[in-house]
């Protein structure tokens, strides 16, 4: 799957918990991913945020930043 594609599903997610204040958000949107995106998908966005998260919403980059550290 492509850059384009991950950083489109991954600002869908972080729309979807728009809702929220910003680190409940950031918490559901590291969780959904982890729960749900498979292996390939979390690593190839984990590699897309290294080389600069371009296109990634903010708290959708903050999600992706924590799944590093967890």
């Amino acid at each position: 799957m492509d850059d384009k594609k991950l950083v489109y599903m991954a600002n869908q997610i972080g729309k979807a918990f728009a809702y929220q204040d910003e680190a409940a958000a950031v918490a559901s949107i590291a969780g959904h991913i982890r729960s749900f995106w498979d292996p390939r998908m979390k690593k190839a966005i984990t590699a897309h945020e290294q080389a600069g998260g371009v296109g990634l919403d903010p708290r959708v980059l903050a999600a992706v930043r924590s799944l590093k550290a967890g």
